[in-house]
């Protein structure tokens, strides 16, 4: 058992921005919060790159059709071919940067060799392959390994007390649902995850925007990239 031990409940993301592995890296237990509704046109199967042309989005299809209330762990790939898609769209974009040729191989490999069904697999595995190259070891687990109960905010706090927390940081948006004084009366400090006034860094394709995949950071910086986050890799 982990003293003091630090908690965050995030929904998956398709290879998040630097924000969301700060914040990996500054609990003890990160947990991929997958027993809950898919919502579209989200964060759950796309993120952002830049481009000659500005922001893309890159997208995984998956299937919806009819399937208006399905749960992110239950949610399926639509195409088998997106992972060689996407390689190629990161290649034409970031061939140029320059660490990229240093982790192309890497990428490369596990682009090509997705075949998973599961957005939800997808994305933990990107999460964890990330958190390799840069150093987190925070332990990953999902919302459904648990015991779960009905309720927006009891889910969460629910959570947290099976995972023996003794701190939970959440996202700033949780503001508008979360209960900070349920949360002390269960000896759980509450602390508010800050996501402003990040460096910039040395980015192609000017202007410079924050809030990208982080492949765009491992490209760009490499091995600097911790200059540019708020958490140190444990």
């Amino acid at each position: 058992m982990v003293k003091n031990k630090k908690i965050a409940i995030v929904q998956s993301n398709y290879i998040p921005w630097k924000g969301y592995f700060d914040i990996i890296n500054m609990v003890d237990e990160f947990i991929l919060y997958d027993d809950v509704q898919y919502t579209r046109r989200d964060w759950r199967n796309r993120n952002k790159i830049k481009t000659s042309l500005g922001t893309k989005w890159i997208t995984i299809p998956v299937e919806v059709k009819g399937k208006f209330f399905q749960k992110i762990k239950d949610t399926k790939v639509s195409d088998k071919n997106w992972g060689k898609n996407h390689w190629k769209t990161i290649y034409n974009n970031y061939s140029k940067a320059r660490y990229f040729n240093e982790y192309r191989e890497l990428f490369e490999e596990l682009y090509l060799n997705s075949d998973e069904k599961y957005l939800s697999i997808i994305n933990y595995k990107f999460i964890c392959f990330i958190n390799k190259i840069i150093g987190n070891k925070t332990k990953i687990s999902f919302s459904s390994d648990y015991e779960l109960i009905n309720g927006k905010m009891e889910k969460i706090l629910h959570l947290c007390k099976c995972a023996g927390a003794s701190e939970y940081i959440s996202g700033p948006m949780a503001k508008n649902y979360i209960d900070e004084y349920s949360f002390k009366k269960e000896n759980i400090t509450l602390t508010w995850m800050d996501y402003s006034d990040y460096r910039e860094y040395n980015q192609l394709y000017p202007p410079f925007t924050h809030y990208v995949s982080i492949i765009d950071l491992i490209f760009n910086e490499g091995p600097d990239f911790k200059k540019y986050m708020k958490s140190s890799t444990k």
